[in-house]
């Protein structure tokens, strides 16, 4: 069982060369370098330069790099993808994507760049027609890997408070882990605003995990310690897990078609859960800076 971990993916400020440089040495799962909407129109192209500097120095050890460009229809969009198609990203983040078709551009484009074949594309569903689209979007190339919440974007055109509860996104955000799960994708939840309140975006966090988020987009190394316990399994969950997996061949060496552990009816369900916490735990050990 492959599993990377993405408990917290830190976005970076393309226009920014001290955070571009800070960021080799914080404790992110993985790391969002950004051409949109954290930098400003005069500051594109700087920004642009500054990433594919950043890239070709590398430096970034484990942290999976994610570089999200412009929108296609805006721009700058073309040149972005130009310049970072073949610099050694991870992925490339592609925002406000609202139709099937706009993943399937989205892969032309990487083509017609030269990217690696297996270049992975992620994407934003910030918009109501996106979320409503979500699951067709969810399926329409094999380049796609992991869908990541445009919380800010969506709770302005839903007219929503981007509340802690965050109560008028729910719907929103449960639809996307559907898509994501039944097609096989990676789910990140959106970014907490509030720098000032540790403790509501710690509850962010829990809630993120429970409605089955992979880990958490964040917008400051401050929010990294706290996603990287929340999305992480608990020592407790691990020794549960453990002794799942041996109550569970134990049982089937004898024959056993049921097994009870701790007053709990155990199925292939519960052990197939147990493994994969088992290897999200080791992914996460292996992880190097």
């Amino acid at each position: 069982m492959h599993i990377r971990p993405r408990r917290s993916v830190l976005y970076m400020p393309g226009s920014n060369t001290r955070a571009l440089e800070k960021a080799r040495e914080l404790p992110a799962d993985g790391l969002i370098l950004d051409l949109e909407d954290a930098v400003s129109p005069d500051a594109k192209d700087l920004a642009r330069r500054q990433i594919v500097e950043a890239l070709t120095e590398g430096g970034y050890g484990s942290r999976e790099v994610v570089i999200r460009i412009n929108g296609l229809d805006t721009a700058w969009g073309r040149e972005d993808l130009t310049a970072v198609a073949r610099i050694g990203a991870d992925a490339i983040l592609f925002p406000k994507v609202e139709s099937p078709e706009a993943v399937q551009a989205a892969a032309a484009a990487l083509d017609e760049a030269g990217a690696p074949a297996d270049l992975p594309i992620w994407i934003m569903p910030e918009t109501p027609r996106g979320i409503l689209h979500i699951d067709s979007i969810a399926g329409s190339h094999p380049r796609l890997a992991v869908i990541v919440m445009g919380t800010s974007d969506l709770a302005k055109e839903l007219r929503v408070p981007h509340t802690a509860e965050r109560t008028g996104l729910l719907t929103a955000l449960s639809l996307c882990v559907m898509a994501a799960r039944a097609h096989g994708l990676e789910i990140l939840d959106g970014v907490h605003l509030d720098l000032s309140d540790a403790a509501g975006f710690r509850a962010a966090c829990e809630r993120g995990r429970e409605l089955g988020f992979d880990g958490k987009t964040l917008i400051h190394p401050k929010q990294l310690e706290a996603a990287n316990q929340v999305f992480a399994p608990t020592a407790q969950s691990l020794a549960n897990a453990r002794t799942i997996i041996q109550a569970w061949e134990q049982a089937r060496t004898e024959g056993k078609g049921v097994v009870v552990v701790n007053g709990r009816l155990i199925e292939n369900l519960h052990v197939e859960e147990a493994r994969r916490s088992l290897a999200l735990d080791k992914a996460i050990r292996a992880l190097t800076v």
